[in-house]
């Protein structure tokens, strides 16, 4: 059970994640107007930026700390729940290209301090010195310059052409085939994206067809400041991205998803997007950080599962993991809100005076979305709650993803034998990333045919 919490009364403002306030998603200008308004109606009491730094904590918590219990009716995903018909379904609905995969590559690696996550490449970024900083060791079980010279997100990219061509052969279907029909969004950052898109170019798109390849670049932002006036947008100081709540409702907004055949850019509009989301059984949200994907990118039992609450009515499917008792990571954290009657996910940042290390369920950040068009329209009406940040003397907004579980009909799930969060967010997680990626290479066949497909040397 969580701790209880008595919160103090500071301004009126805690967030309320299932009762956002309205957001104008038409356009950039629309969002940046929002979030002012959201500063002016949050923060009257607030003199300046440092006294808005001294209650982060206290506007970011969740309003109903002192009502949350451990999560309860939790689908256990295993041979009892999920069926081989189950399984074939969801096989089915991959190679029919009916689920859109979209792949979360914006993040910069903070924590590791070596920039986009994405062009991440062991041999040309992990020298000994970074090495020693990451791991406060100078010997290794895998030596980064004994590696294939592959980023992170090429790795990605091969290993879900690879899955995928390997299920085309279990069903007796041509793999080049295959590739062509499924889906894909590429979600960027607007320092990577040249290098990105090149990555895709030269890789011959991984074997994807470039007309079913989306690429979305998320905007950056300058903060708010407070003057004499009242808060305004601050173009003196940094841009900084305002989390991954933001990056999901920007796929919303006209324009912003785009294709990229041979060098020229078409750009959808949402209503567009929208008609094509209709068509898909499923959506399934990756973090380019999920270092399991390097061995097996197709999770047939998760999805069976999505499809199959999907059809029960779900909107939204949550899987959560254990934290790691050894290092236990910031994330989503799954309770039951007494108020709401019903399991709820809430951020770490909004979990004020929990520790990491009382988490005991993670949101595992690979969100399904059963009928997508119905969550991403929801999204667009409503937008999402909106917790504050002040950095770099500016205030900027991190709405967070996993916040549309407030908004949906969602459905939590647990696999029967439950294993800690496996992910390269920071330096401890560096060796685990290294194993990884040396087991990838020697999967018998992997590196000859992923020359064969890209065409390139690797």
């Amino acid at each position: 059970m969580a701790p209880a919490y008595k919160p103090k009364v500071y301004l009126g403002a805690m967030l309320d994640p299932s009762k956002p306030k309205p957001l104008n998603l038409s356009d950039f200008t629309g969002y940046i107007n929002s979030c002012l308004e959201l500063a002016k109606s949050r923060l009257k009491g607030c003199e300046n930026l440092e006294k808005v730094a001294e209650a982060e904590d206290e506007l970011n918590a969740y309003s109903r700390l002192g009502r949350l219990d451990e999560p309860r009716d939790i689908f256990i995903t295993d041979e009892d729940s999920i069926t081989a018909r189950d399984i074939e379904r969801a096989a089915l609905a991959l190679l029919d290209g009916k689920v859109l995969l979209e792949h979360t590559c914006a993040g910069e690696a903070t924590r590791l301090g070596l920039g986009t996550k994405y062009l991440l490449n062991p041999r040309l970024d992990l020298d000994g010195e970074v090495m020693l900083r990451l791991t406060g060791q100078d010997s290794w079980p895998v030596d980064p310059m004994g590696l294939a010279s592959m980023s992170l997100g090429r790795r990605h990219m091969l290993q879900l052409a690879w899955d995928l061509s390997r299920l085309a052969e279990d069903f007796g279907r041509d793999p080049a085939q295959v590739l062509k029909k499924q889906p894909l969004l590429i979600i960027v950052n607007e320092a990577s994206v040249t290098s990105v898109e090149l990555d895709f170019m030269e890789a011959d798109f991984y074997g994807f067809d470039p007309a079913k390849v989306f690429f979305m670049v998320q905007k950056s932002f300058h903060g708010l400041n407070l003057g004499p006036e009242g808060w305004f947008y601050d173009n003196s100081s940094p841009r900084r991205l305002h989390n991954h709540g933001q990056m999901l409702m920007q796929t919303t907004m006209d324009g912003q998803l785009y294709r990229n055949e041979n060098g020229s850019k078409e750009r959808l509009p949402w209503l567009t997007f929208r008609d094509l989301l209709a068509g898909f059984e499923d959506k399934i949200s990756f973090n380019i950080e999920d270092l399991d994907y390097l061995n097996q990118s197709l999770d047939m039992t998760g999805l069976a599962t999505a499809l199959k609450l999907g059809d029960e009515g779900a909107r939204m499917v949550m899987e959560v993991v254990t934290n790691n008792p050894d290092n236990p990571q910031k994330g989503g954290a799954c309770f039951w809100d007494q108020t709401l009657e019903r399991n709820v996910m809430i951020e770490s940042f909004q979990l004020k005076g929990i520790d990491n290390s009382e988490i005991i369920y993670l949101n595992k950040n690979i969100n399904h979305y059963p009928h997508p068009s119905v969550a991403l329209s929801t999204l667009r009406e409503q937008g999402l709650s909106m917790p504050i940040a002040v950095k770099e003397g500016g205030l900027y907004f991190q709405p967070v993803q996993g916040d549309l579980n407030f908004l949906l009909p969602t459905a939590y799930i647990r696999r029967k034998n439950l294993k800690p969060i496996h992910s390269w967010k920071s330096g401890a997680n560096t060796v685990a990333a290294l194993e990884a990626m040396a087991q990838q290479e020697k999967r018998p066949g992997f590196l000859k045919w992923a020359r064969e497909l890209t065409g390139l040397k690797l």
